[in-house]
């Protein structure tokens, strides 16, 4: 699924100057964006980029305002120094250097799980019932009013942290004490029992969706980044129901600015209603994430994938993203 799209194709490596490869940095997500940032600095190298590492957001700047890099690969993951949540992007569009993934509000939006579904349900578009919660909230009377079983999780986290199911209010304290270790609000939400998906957007390009089986009851970090045995369906869906899955996806990821390339999460119910988790910007690109399998199915492969979403960044020197 694909629709027209002004990104520049680059032929010669020489054309992207020279690249900061973002990683690491200070955020919960540190060290699987360390694994994402080696896959991707590998990849950019072998295909004769003028590619280096850099880690974290200071560096970056001082390196930039140096003269030192032409754009910048972000493949920093998470909030308070992940620079996946507005703020890196703010300073390098101050700085006017080109760099991959959503812009400011894309980027900020996308990171706050409550404004994103605000946006969503303002659209029309399906997220499971939820309630935010300020610390300080009444947890319980939350939970009593969404309903168990029920999700607790942090409102600006990403790769599972801090996320508890909880299907009687006995074990709420617990998920809210693991929730409230990483810094800002909570949200509860309905959990919807079903399939998981993903499904990946490049460009203006939607790739194939991803149904993930874990081993173990749920797809959590372990699952995610660690063990060898989920297994990835891909695609998840089939006929009519993938194409109405990859439409969703795409609505919901315009509909919070976002621009580049990303990640839709989605539950799929056991009646066939799919709704709407969350979007990563700056999605995982280790042995273990879902762009690259998603990329691969449709004929792309890590190296291919790494250039194109590289590529993006000259959309926004031609102001053609947000």
């Amino acid at each position: 699924m694909t629709t027209n799209t002004a990104t520049k194709h680059v032929t010669d490596a020489r054309d992207f100057g020279r690249v900061a490869v973002v990683m690491g940095g200070s955020s919960a997500e540190r060290e699987v964006s360390l694994m994402s940032g080696k896959g991707v600095l590998d990849a950019l190298k072998g295909r004769g980029v003028d590619a280096h590492a850099i880690d974290g957001i200071p560096a970056l700047l001082d390196a930039v305002r140096a003269g030192h890099f032409a754009r910048v690969f972000n493949i920093l993951h998470g909030q308070h120094g992940g620079g996946e949540d507005g703020v890196l992007q703010g300073a390098l569009e101050s700085l006017h250097i080109p760099y991959t993934g959503s812009g400011v509000l894309g980027s900020a939006l996308s990171m706050d799980k409550v404004r994103s579904k605000w946006v969503w349900g303002t659209l029309g578009l399906p997220t499971p019932a939820f309630i935010p919660l300020p610390r300080g909230a009444d947890v319980h009377a939350a939970a009593r009013a969404v309903g168990f079983p029920l999700i607790v999780k942090p409102a600006s986290e990403g790769s599972s942290v801090g996320v508890s199911r909880v299907f009687d209010e006995k074990n709420l304290d617990d998920a809210v004490a693991l929730a409230h270790r990483y810094p800002g609000d909570l949200l509860v939400e309905k959990l919807i029992e079903g399939d998981e998906l993903t499904v990946s957007i490049l460009g203006r390009e939607v790739l194939p969706s991803i149904r993930i089986v874990p081993k173990g009851e749920y797809y959590d970090y372990n699952a995610k980044y660690i063990a060898e045995d989920t297994q990835y369906i891909c695609p998840g869906l089939e006929g009519t129901a993938e194409a109405g899955l990859r439409a969703l996806a795409l609505r919901a990821f315009d509909a919070l600015a976002c621009s580049g390339w990303g990640r839709v999460d989605v539950m799929r119910d056991r009646q066939g209603r799919n709704w709407l988790l969350e979007v990563n910007t700056a999605p995982g690109m280790t042995s273990h994430s879902l762009v690259p399998k998603a990329a691969a199915q449709a004929g792309i492969d890590y190296a291919e994938l790494c250039w194109r979403v590289l590529e993006t960044s000259f959309d926004r020197e031609q102001g053609g993203a947000t």
